[in-house]
């Protein structure tokens, strides 16, 4: 039952709705209230709450897992990149959880109870595993941060503010919170939730769908006098367009975070402009900040931007352009399971394999426009693991004190062009990119496929041709060739057909360890036209340490494209002197049966575009992989290192 009772400062009457509440926060005058049985005790007036383009307000309702809940109080936290939200919510079951709002991330979690002992702050590193509630967990970030301000009904006292040590852990399904306020720690786990899946009404000025407007920040640079902007409290940093001195937005005296000495001919031109309005996805984005890095591999300077996009309900998304190359970036709040710092050689994610591309142990800012939602540094560096399952890209940036994972998706310059409205201003990519789609894959599979299905086509009609005709006998005759008085002998005739081109002839003979030679001959009766051949035959055995044979008694020929009509053939015969035996040869004239040698020509010809498909895609891969860490060692290139 909710209990209300009157502000002792105000008098404006001050409800609490959930009995786990013990602290409130006045809507009219801004004390922090403590709550006494019936009684309510003023202890202090609360900070201002800073204003944001959260479309978050107290009242507001929703469910989570089928359960209805409400908004009904609020903390600002206040960190070194920043201020984040945490709204404090009660469920009609009434549990009481709390729902986080930070960089565009919602996470919904709620107290965990637990016997274990929990890990030191001061113990704790980024990627580290560790066993928490059941779990096994990343560290994923480590922040010494503040409370600042808050409102509506709280479950611990806010007053003038707090210190806040906390640090969040992740695996690829669940998100937990240390929170290192209390002693010993506090556990809260949960998972990131999708907005949409919320189904949040009562929004601020009820826009659901659209951004909540926030006045705009103008002032000049420190360092140049050049007009700026912040768009919203949630823009930490701005650069200046003029000098790119990047100056901290949430100063009220708009200190100078860093700078640079840059030429004009030293910056790297915006492929999309500051301000662009585009669609990804069927979602508006907007972009807002530009940022170039830079890596040194082996001597080598690489330089790639990275595109700052406003979305809705208060999030953001990145693009990336690497010489023409462009990917849809968005921060993963369920990242791999494998979310160590340690590389691995691959690792599984969303139900697909992504193989390790490179790794980049020094990405440093060298470039800032526009503006940034953390305090962006030049000479800020990260370390970025890059893996690969074309069209995506699964990359893990680590600094010291946070490790993100991100998803990118290889999106086409005309795409981006098209989105942005910049047709026809965008530059045609350059080489092959790490998740580049192989433009042959497609084209493999289907010539393979139809291949396999031709390569049918062509067997069941061999299969016909062989099931349809049979090996005809046109002659068999026997000869018996004696040494010394073996002559040329003729066979008897036979005819051929029109339909039959191409003749075997046939020699069995008795031969042992010896040998025969004949000069065959086919003649035409009708018009003379032969068609000679000369045929050895021998065949010898014997013992050795076993038994061992070699050559064969048996031989044949082919004739072909022989015309129709009556044919003879004759034998020149030829024998060992030293041989004192006989030989027996028995000749047979047949026409085969249907071959395979034109099957085998179809299945080469149709075989020929899948191959030089499956060459050509070959061919992408090695250049894809030529840029990565994992490139291909030519013999050369190992000679050379011997």
């Amino acid at each position: 039952m909710a209990l209300t009772a009157s502000c002792p400062s105000c008098g404006a009457p001050v409800e609490f709705k959930s009995n786990s509440s013990v602290f409130a926060v006045c809507a009219y005058c801004q004390s922090t209230l403590v709550r006494h049985d019936q009684n309510l005790e003023d202890i202090g007036k609360m900070a201002p709450l800073v204003e944001d383009r959260s479309p978050l307000q107290l009242g507001a309702e929703g469910s989570y897992e089928g359960v209805h809940f409400a908004l009904i109080g609020r903390i600002q936290i206040k960190y070194s990149q920043g201020i984040w939200n945490e709204w404090h919510l009660l469920f009609d079951d009434m549990r009481t959880g709390w729902l986080s709002e930070a960089g565009g991330e919602y996470v919904l979690t709620f107290m965990r109870q637990v016997n274990e002992p929990l890990p030191a702050f001061s113990g704790l590193r980024i990627g580290q595993r560790l066993q928490v509630a059941s779990q096994v967990w990343t560290v994923s970030n480590l922040e010494n941060a503040g409370c600042v301000a808050g409102e509506g009904e709280l479950p611990f006292k806010v007053g003038a503010g707090y210190p806040v040590a906390a640090a969040d852990l992740r695996n690829e399904r669940h998100f937990a919170t240390l929170d290192y306020s209390e002693t010993p720690p506090l556990l809260f786990v949960g998972e990131a939730v999708d907005f949409r899946s919320l189904r949040l009404n009562n929004l601020r000025e009820g826009r659901a769908e659209r951004e909540v407007s926030v006045q705009a920040q103008v002032f000049r640079c420190p360092s140049c006098a050049s007009p700026m902007q912040a768009r919203s409290p949630d823009i930490l940093a701005v650069a200046c367009a003029s000098c790119g001195t990047v100056v901290d937005a949430a100063d009220p005296s708009y200190k100078i975070l860093s700078r640079v000495m840059r030429r004009r001919d030293e910056i790297r031109k915006l492929r999309l402009p500051l301000g662009s309005k585009g669609n990804l996805d069927g979602k508006p984005v907007e972009v807002i900040g530009h940022l170039v890095r830079r890596a040194r591999i082996e001597g080598i300077a690489y330089l790639w931007s990275e595109y700052l996009l406003a979305a809705e309900h208060g999030t953001y998304r990145w693009l990336t352009e690497y010489n023409g190359h462009w990917n849809v970036v968005d921060v993963l709040s369920r990242p791999p399971t494998s979310n160590s710092v340690i590389e691995v050689d691959s690792l599984r994610y969303d139900g697909e394999l992504f193989k390790h591309f490179s790794t980049t142990p020094l990405a440093e800012v060298v470039q800032i426009d526009g503006e940034f939602t953390w305090r962006v540094k030049y000479g800020e560096t990260n370390r970025v693991v890059d893996y690969v399952a074309p069209p995506r890209m699964l990359s893990k940036e680590t600094s010291n004190n946070d490790l993100n994972w991100s998803l990118g998706r290889y999106v086409a310059p005309d795409v981006i062009a098209e989105a942005f409205g910049q047709a026809g201003k965008l530059p045609a990519a350059i080489g092959v990119y790490a998740n580049q789609p192989n433009p042959w894959s497609a084209a493999v599979r289907r010539s393979w496929g139809l291949f396999a299905k031709l390569a049918l086509v062509a067997l069941l009609v061999q299969v016909f041709f062989l099931f349809i005709s049979s090996e005809k006998l046109l002659l068999r005759q026997d000869f018996s060739f004696e040494p010394g008085f073996a002559s040329e002998v003729q066979s008897r005739e036979f005819t051929l057909a029109a339909q039959q081109r191409k003749i075997v002839v046939r020699q069995a003979t008795s031969l042992d360890n010896n040998w025969l030679g004949v000069d065959l001959l086919l003649v035409n009766k009708s018009t003379g036209q032969a068609w000679p051949a000369a045929r050895e035959i021998s065949y010898y055995w014997g013992y050795d340490d076993g038994r061992w044979t070699e050559g064969s008694r048996d031989d044949e020929v082919v004739f072909r494209n022989i015309p129709a009509g009556t044919y003879y053939l004759t034998l020149d015969p030829e024998m060992s002197p030293n041989k004192g035996v006989a030989v027996r040869d028995r000749l047979e004239v047949v026409t085969p049966r249907t071959g395979w040698s034109n099957f085998v020509i179809v299945l080469i010809f149709l075989a020929a575009f899948p191959v030089f498909a499956s060459l050509r895609k070959s061919a992408f891969e090695t250049q894809r992989w030529a840029e990565s860490d994992h490139a291909p060692v030519s013999s050369d290139d190992s000679d050379g290192d011997d």
